[in-house]
């Protein structure tokens, strides 16, 4: 699984780039937000990937914050959605007015982005509302961080594996759900816990 590349970037388009890591060229899904934060073409770049694989097609998606791919791995696992619609509701809104959106529960704003219905803006209005407080608070460089960034780490190796992204999202929230007094659980034993779970 590839979960970032950093290399120098040989074309740059709005949804797209091309980076080149030790001289292969690895064409990578960007939203309009990470477009916005890129130089020009010809200096270094540096992106968090998503794996996206599928039987017909692996796709890479990339984005400039951990907040950016925390939230497009979570709109996956919206009935519904899939990662050309995460990435037109990342472009449309960008990450922080998606969290304002979901947070005041406006159906509205998110059924303006194109290819969104008012039926799926309210999926992920429902869905999205009890993980936004947690993204919302993580800063960068602190403790808040972690949690999210592991929880994508293993719902994005359990989609890897073949699982859907919303069952992959709901085992690995379980398997966050440690014993009270116990401290944040590994990567390894949180996908050991996630895996038992969908297993059943």
């Amino acid at each position: 699984m590839i979960a970032r590349l950093a290399g120098t970037l040989i074309e740059k388009h709005p949804g797209s780039v091309v980076i080149d890591v030790g001289g292969v060229g690895y064409e990578v899904t960007i939203p309009l937000s990470t477009f916005r934060a890129l130089g020009e073409a010809g200096g270094r770049v540096e992106l968090l990937i998503h794996t996206h694989v599928r039987e017909d097609v692996l796709a890479l998606f990339g984005f400039a914050t951990r907040l950016e791919k925390d939230l497009f791995v979570r709109l996956l696992a919206v009935n519904g959605v899939g990662p050309k619609t995460a990435v037109a509701v990342l472009s449309g809104l960008g990450a922080d007015e998606l969290l304002e959106a979901v947070r005041r529960r406006d159906v509205g704003r998110l059924a303006t982005v194109p290819g969104v219905g008012k039926k799926t803006a309210e999926r992920v209005v429902l869905e999205l509302a009890d993980r936004v407080a947690a993204l919302a608070g993580a800063k960068p460089g602190s403790s808040g961080s972690r949690a999210p960034a592991l929880q994508d780490d293993v719902v994005s190796a359990l989609v890897n594996l073949g699982y859907n992204p919303r069952a992959a999202a709901e085992a690995t929230a379980r398997a966050l759900e440690a014993p009270a007094g116990a401290g944040p659980a590994p990567f390894e034993e949180l996908l050991r816990r996630a895996l038992k779970t969908l297993a059943r």
